[in-house]
């Protein structure tokens, strides 16, 4: 959307979503406190945005980091609350600094200038109404890439049309295909629910995941599936949802990396990593669907307690095993 454009919905459009803060239902919690006094609900955040870090980052998939990286903008605080999150210092422990709506505006202009692919905002949704309000004021600066939504996919259908036409890539993760085991370890009730009509919403507004020439994410859709242990995730079942209700020609991020973080250590089913036959039963599955846009990544196991390192490997699900020495 062009900023001229934009400037018709500045005032109506960004009072009506920062008035939601005074009673807000940016997510399905619905918690009905005021953001705008600091009242706290469930993801305990208030009014100003707390910032971990931004930077250009090359660990997401490859249409996404590209050569110039990912312009990404790591948010506090998560409506989420699993108890194995890998970034828990950062969504659970609130690490960062807070961020004037200008600061933020300063900091996604310079990610511009930097030629940073796009704008990755991880875990936006609490703060949507100030990244909206600084996203704006960047726009009149120049900034023209596209802007990114990286989500849990905890989400209020309400809030994901609001955002109709101004989010250019979604990303959301299908993380369970059970509300039993996303309120067990989430925290999130009814999550099947509203990650399902989310995900369809954003669907319908960008269509599957657009490259230019150079393999770069210009707009569209990619989804992520965690792969999580003892089958937690259901990822098959979100699969056939995919397949179903979304797209067959839809853009995977089929990950491996899942590693005990967090609370994890005190859920013995939570307690080890995915091993490979888990995984590959997945990556097969995707494959006996029809699915061929996606990555993967190669799987790798320690003997040590180190951390995973993200190696996605290139499109088409289906040459899994071709590809993985490229």
């Amino acid at each position: 959307m062009e900023f001229e454009e934009i400037k018709k919905i500045d005032t109506v459009f960004l009072e009506k979503f920062k008035g939601i803060l005074k009673k807000c239902t940016l997510c399905p919690h619905k918690c009905l406190v005021n953001r705008l006094e600091d009242q706290k609900g469930f993801c305990g955040a208030g009014a100003v945005p707390i910032i971990s870090s931004v930077m250009a980052h090359h660990g997401e998939e490859p249409p996404v980091s590209g050569t110039n990286g990912s312009g990404t903008v790591f948010f506090a605080y998560c409506n989420m609350g699993c108890v194995y999150c890998q970034n828990y210092q950062i969504s659970q422990k609130h690490h960062g600094n807070p961020f004037t709506s200008k600061g933020l505006a300063e900091a996604l202009i310079n990610l511009y200038k930097n030629r940073c692919h796009n704008i990755n905002l991880v875990s936006p949704t609490i703060w949507i109404p100030r990244i909206l309000e600084s996203f704006l004021t960047a726009r009149s600066y120049g900034l023209h890439i596209p802007l990114l939504y990286n989500t849990g996919g905890y989400e209020s259908l309400e809030t994901i049309k609001m955002l109709d036409g101004i989010i250019d890539i979604y990303m959301p993760d299908i993380r369970y295909s059970s509300n039993e085991m996303a309120e067990r370890y989430s925290g999130a009730k009814n999550y099947v629910k509203h990650n399902r009509l989310a995900v369809k919403e954003m669907y319908r507004q960008v269509g599957n995941l657009v490259l230019d020439e150079n393999g770069i994410a210009k707009k569209g859709l990619l989804i992520r599936l965690l792969v999580l242990p003892g089958n937690i995730s259901g990822t098959k079942q979100a699969l056939e949802f995919i397949k179903e209700e979304i797209s067959g020609d839809a853009y995977l991020s089929i990950m491996a990396q899942y590693h005990p973080e967090y609370k994890a250590c005190n859920y013995p089913e939570l307690s080890r990593r995915v091993n490979e036959e888990e995984y590959m039963e997945v990556v097969d599955y995707a494959e006996k669907l029809g699915f061929s846009n996606g990555w993967t990544q190669e799987y790798i196991s320690f003997d040590k307690e180190d951390l995973f390192r993200p190696d996605f490997k290139k499109k088409k699900v289906f040459k899994y095993y071709e590809e993985k020495d490229l």
